[in-house]
């Protein structure tokens, strides 16, 4: 979770470059998530698989390139919940 520690990221939700808090252990309705959130706009978005509880961090990967690499998207992608 260190990629994520003082890192600028533009928010795919109000378009600012910001630096992201981390909320280690948050609940959604199949169990417990880590996730970043925007300080301005309070969006959340899960950063260990995909929820449809929040936000996706692939979302921010369209802002910002050098978030994740390929194996990284390819992970968050293969360990979603079964909706």
């Amino acid at each position: 979770m260190k990629k994520f520690d003082n890192i600028l990221l533009q928010c795919s939700s109000c378009n600012l470059k910001v630096i992201f808090g981390l909320i280690y252990d948050i609940e959604c309705d199949w169990g417990s998530h880590i996730v970043i959130q925007c300080p301005n706009c309070e969006e959340l978005f899960s950063i260990d698989n995909s929820c449809p509880a929040f936000s996706s961090i692939l979302d921010l990967t369209k802002l910002n390139s050098d978030l994740l690499n390929q194996q990284e998207i390819s992970d968050y992608s293969s360990s979603a919940h079964p909706c």
